[in-house]
């Protein structure tokens, strides 16, 4: 029998102190929503509703990880903390081994007894593995967050971490050369799942790659393209209800009585003439307010936690002449997500935004991923949602050079445009983009996502097959399975346990 018992040490005191405090640190500014996530990751938890199964215990469990795989005088290691779940395993020498993988958040407990591919494991009586990525959660390399040890936050290293880990679990555990290792991601770890069958063939045998942005963009200017497109998928009228909100804010700001019902419309933590006069703060403002949108989007109807307000409730707000006009109705939808967000005010303050991200300690509120996220985002793929353009539904105040500035401001001067468009061009080649050099990678899509505009949606290559699934959001395939779930989302699941019994040809089931 498979036994773990007394097999991996535990780090010592900042994992634990830094679990307190995030169980005690309320969100101070704001930001529930920021660079397309979720102040806790971009995938979260797994289900809305808990099963009766995420009672059951899944310890934290620790790996003696290298800190720099690509030097080999670098002998430095770390505490990378991992779950095991062997509850469906089958024990024998073809069953599967599943291995979830971490990425830009705490790593959740949760997803080792709830989730789709937990229904996958039972099906094909697999064990389960899932990886805390590197700088997240409790899995810290280094004593802080400082520029220097954020050279080590690469996908490069992560993808290494996974190999590492993979070859050392097959010693620990006297796991069969003939088991195939299956990955498993959502958004930036989907892409992750996608590398890592790329780069490590010969430890992983496939992946499903869900929601994963394939194509590094400096300007991602397609992002907001997409909430509109899904926007209008509920009314079209709703994004010109939207569009003319937004031009009665620029109206507002001209005037100093504007500007104090603004600040009344939007609860606003200071006065927006303190800052009518600094571009930076008016770009964070507005970029907050297109944010609130672009969260709801990209959640829309998810069976997670975090997808509580709908499209349409958002649109239904929007369309609602009786609340006043558009620019009042925009403050109503600002108002829900500040509480979705458990936040009294709307922080848009850009100084106070960069001195957060520039605090280096683990106790840190910027510490949860914010800072770790914004840095992997300068030095490797940019993913910036911008809005430059006047005429446009979210206008023209946030365009490239904002978070540009923001790379520049809380990392380092180097990091400017030239050397962003150099490290995404770097990223491009080294992974191949929309042109994927692999096989066994199946790519997962939803129509609503902003993220499918960077991801594979449609291939003329049997080689990378593809699911787009119409009306669904970010990574809806890879939560909990439930009761109202559209006919679509339950068609992919099923095509996707096909495409694992493909990829695990002669396998037995496991009897239900």
């Amino acid at each position: 029998m498979l036994s773990i018992v007394g097999v991996f040490p535990r780090p010592l005191g900042l994992g634990l102190l830094f679990l307190l405090l995030a169980a005690i640190v309320a969100p101070s500014d704001g930001h529930r929503f920021r660079r397309g996530r979720l102040s806790n990751g971009f995938v979260g938890e797994p289900s809305k509703m808990a099963t009766l199964q995420r009672s059951l215990d899944s310890e934290d469990l620790w790996f003696e990880q290298r800190l720099d795989h690509f030097k080999p005088s670098d002998t430095r290691t770390w505490q990378q903390r991992f779950f095991l779940n062997a509850d469906h395993y089958r024990n024998d020498s073809s069953a599967p081994i599943f291995l979830m993988i971490g990425g830009e958040g705490e790593a959740s407990a949760k997803w080792m007894r709830e989730g789709a591919w937990v229904h996958y494991a039972e099906h094909f009586g697999a064990l389960c593995f899932q990886l805390e990525h590197r700088f997240y959660g409790k899995s810290h390399p280094t004593e802080d967050l400082t520029t220097a040890n954020l050279a080590f936050l690469t996908s490069e290293q992560a993808l290494a971490d996974l190999a590492n880990f993979v070859s050392a679990m097959k010693v620990k555990f006297d796991l069969a050369d003939s088991q195939k290792w299956i990955a498993f991601g959502g958004s930036y770890p989907g892409s992750l799942a996608a590398w890592a069958r790329e780069k490590y063939p010969h430890l992983i045998y496939g992946s499903i790659s869900s929601s994963g942005p394939l194509l590094a963009e400096v300007d991602f200017k397609e992002y907001f393209e997409v909430v509109k497109s899904s926007l209008a998928s509920y009314k079209p009228d709703c994004v010109e209800a939207v569009s003319r909100s937004f031009a009665q804010v620029e109206i507002l700001l001209k005037h100093m009585i504007g500007q104090r019902n603004l600040d009344e419309k939007f609860k606003t933590c200071t006065p927006i003439k303190d800052s009518i006069e600094n571009q930076l703060d008016i770009a964070n403002f507005f970029e907050n307010l297109a944010g609130n949108f672009a969260g709801v989007v990209q959640y829309n109807k998810d069976n997670s936690p975090h997808a509580t307000v709908t499209i349409d409730n958002i649109c239904d707000v929007m369309l609602n002449t009786t609340i006043g006009p558009p620019v009042t109705r925009l403050g109503v939808v600002n108002g829900m997500l500040l509480k979705e967000a458990n936040t009294t005010c709307l922080d848009y303050k850009y100084d106070k935004m960069v001195s957060d991200m520039k605090n280096t300690s683990w106790d840190s509120e910027s510490a949860k991923g914010m800072r770790q996220w914004t840095y992997q985002t300068c030095n490797e793929f940019g993913f910036y949602q911008t809005s430059e353009n006047k005429a446009d539904t979210f206008g023209d105040r946030f365009g490239v050079d904002f978070f540009i500035r923001q790379c520049m401001d809380v990392f380092s001067e180097s990091m400017d445009a030239k050397y962003l468009q150099q490290v995404v061009e770097q990223t491009n080649k080294h992974y191949g983009a929309l042109k994927p050099e692999t096989t066994n990678v199946l790519y997962v899509h939803g129509s609503i996502d902003p993220w499918h505009a960077l991801g594979l949606v449609k291939t003329s290559n049997s080689a990378t097959p593809t699911i787009y699934i119409e009306g669904t959001a970010h990574c809806a395939n890879m939560y909990e399975p439930a009761k109202t779930d559209p006919p679509q989302l339950v068609a992919a699941r099923n095509k996707i346990t096909k495409y694992l019994a493909k990829l695990l040809e002669g396998y037995t089931s496991t009897p239900n």
